[in-house]
């Protein structure tokens, strides 16, 4: 098997450089061409050829330009395709079309799309990763490079082939994952998003019964009316209301594709002292510093539906209308299939059909996908958050307590004697709705609001979200030291100036942020990612372009490279103030 090797360029109107190194970073091959120095156009190519190349948005920009350079482009040439891309936003068929560029096959992965981000750049990443090193463009783009630059541009490269190294390493599971749906189906899945993929897949299962995947026109001002499913049924007059002004209402698609909740639907219910809000995205409760722990005679946890809007849009017979009744055998077939592979340990297949089921429901609501269906989007959408009302008011009928509500789960707390009861009536439930709930339990739960919590398990394992989730490829590191002595404080009873004292971890107390346009520290420029920690000597930092000051940054300093000790003006006073008032925030008692 070919070995990997990762890959990055730069390009300048005089200068251009390719640069490629081993996955540890020990070994590199780095091609130069500039005024004197022509370019190893045969070497280039070869280096491509012989390995599996990986780079982060090397499909749109990187190839291209290094197509380019092989049939013979010159640096300002490259220079001017570069600025191109750029400017537009050109996918690179689109740049190969336009500049009439010879591509041929190379064994690539690009990595930016399987990334969980949307729209992160590579820099912003490795602040996510805890890269040693953050670093911006050392030069200005539009400025020519001075021969004693050039050793500058090949440190700076060599940084962005580490971080590339590392991105890779964090999604290697991802990539692996489309490399076994690649080889089921006979299409390069390696360097396509979750979207992508169930879009190449679910398209490539329609065509193998005869359905043409065609995208449908819907104009902005189309009405949509929900239909109501005969199994929904409240008691409560609140609920009843909410039913009539939901079936009389008018789901209107706006000038962007997007699917409006209607005025009369935006308001907030009430129901059993609690409050809720219908979305398109979900029904979600109103609490904000709510702290709810299980006592000893009471049970307390999470009913959620298991596969929520797959079962709905089964169960209902929904289709995307121009693709016709066939799409729901289609559907199904992979549904039954995750199942299937879930229930027999196939852990490969089970997760592989995840993502095409998990991604495909976002289609629904894309208009540049085959998959868009306002109609079955708004039928999906509404139908599981008037499930999930059911429930609430079931839970209520029965003696429990709904003290949450989010998407396609409610967290209940009940009397133990009270417990079956509640069983009994949400068991009905799954006959009505065909759908199956599962129960987590839990010993507490601290919401700072809906989606911004920590729930502590019985065994002591904790779930975090929002403000209060550790940071990963999803989210970038915001003083994790604090989180940490939260959850510390919360399930063991550590005091906060322990945790954060006796820490030895530097990256714990960073806070990672895009500036756009670039950061500035006592005149000194940064970058586009800044890295910084509170000091006992600092000041804020600022946007380069306006000189305003970066969100949360009061008596900061930088810190873009990792050092070896910790800084001495680390301030540990301000991280125990910060913890201290996270655990306010979620209601919780702090002595």
């Amino acid at each position: 098997m070919k070995k990997k090797v990762v890959f990055d360029i730069e390009t300048y109107i005089n200068y251009t450089l390719f640069s490629f190194s081993d996955l540890d970073g020990k070994k590199f091959v780095e091609l130069e061409m500039y005024k004197g120095k022509e370019l190893n156009r045969a070497k280039l190519k070869k280096v491509l050829q012989s390995y599996i190349i990986i780079s982060f948005n090397g499909v749109n920009f990187d190839l291209p330009l290094t197509f380019a350079a092989i049939a013979g482009a010159s640096c300002e040439r490259i220079k001017y395709i570069c600025d191109s891309i750029i400017r537009t936003g050109d996918p690179g068929w689109k740049t190969c079309q336009r500049f009439n560029i010879k591509e041929f096959p190379v064994d690539h992965i690009d990595i930016k799309e399987p990334s969980p981000g949307v729209n992160v750049s590579l820099k912003l990443y490795g602040g996510r990763l805890n890269a040693p090193k953050l670093q911006d463009l050392p030069i200005e783009p539009s400025a020519p490079i001075k021969p004693e630059q050039r050793d500058e541009l090949r440190l700076y490269c060599r940084n962005d082939l580490a971080t590339t190294a590392r991105l890779y390493k964090a999604v290697e599971n991802e990539i692996d994952l489309r490399q076994t749906m690649s080889n089921q189906y006979s299409v390069d899945l390696r360097s396509k998003s979750g979207a992508q993929v169930a879009k190449a897949v679910i398209g490539h299962q329609l065509e193998e019964i005869g359905v043409k995947p065609k995208v449908r026109k819907v104009s902005a001002g189309t009405t949509y009316k929900y239909k109501m499913p005969p199994f929904i049924r409240f008691e409560s007059d609140e609920l009843k209301q909410l039913k009539a002004l939901v079936v009389k209402a008018g789901f209107v698609v706006n000038d962007k594709g997007s699917v409006l909740i209607p005025d009369e639907l935006k308001k907030v219910v009430k129901f059993d002292g609690a409050k809720y809000k219908i979305g398109i995205g979900g029904l979600h409760s109103q609490e904000k510093k709510q702290a709810v722990v299980c006592g000893e005679n009471q049970i307390f946890g999470e009913f959620d539906y298991a596969s929520m809007y797959p079962f709905i849009i089964l169960n209902q017979d929904l289709y995307p209308k121009h693709l016709g009744p066939k799409f729901l055998s289609m559907y199904s077939y992979i549904v039954k299939r995750r199942i299937k592979a879930k229930q027999t340990g196939d852990k490969a297949t089970a997760n592989s059909l995840k993502l095409v089921i998990n991604s495909s429901f976002g289609l629904f609501g894309n208009r540049y996908s085959f998959l868009y269906s306002p109609d079955l989007l708004i039928q999906t959408t509404i139908t599981g958050q008037l499930c999930l009302l059911m429930l609430i008011e079931k839970v209520v009928k029965a003696g429990g307590k709904v003290v949450s509500a989010n998407t396609d789960g409610i967290n209940i707390i009940c009397h133990k004697d009270k417990f079956k009861e509640i069983q009994a009536q949400l068991d009905s439930s799954d006959l009505e709705t065909g759908m199956s709930l599962e129960f987590t339990p839990y010993q507490a739960t601290y919401n700072e609001s809906v989606n911004s919590y920590i729930a502590v398990m019985p065994n002591g394992e904790v779930k975090t979200k929002g403000n209060y989730a550790l940071p990963g490829l999803m989210k970038n590191p915001v003083n994790v030291i604090c989180i940490e002595a939260v959850i510390e404080y919360l399930t063991t009873g550590a005091p906060i100036a322990d945790t954060v004292e006796s820490c030895n971890d530097m990256t714990k107390f960073l806070t990672v942020r895009k500036v756009n346009g670039g950061a500035v520290w006592r005149d000194q420029y940064l970058g586009k990612v800044v890295r910084f920690y509170h000091s006992t000597n600092g000041d804020t930092i600022n946007y380069k372009k306006n000189g305003n000051k970066v969100p949360k940054s009061d008596n900061c300093a930088p810190l873009m490279d990792l050092p070896d000790s910790f800084p001495n003006d680390l301030d540990f006073n301000w991280y125990v103030e910060e913890a201290t008032k996270m655990i306010e925030l979620i209601g919780a008692n702090h002595a």
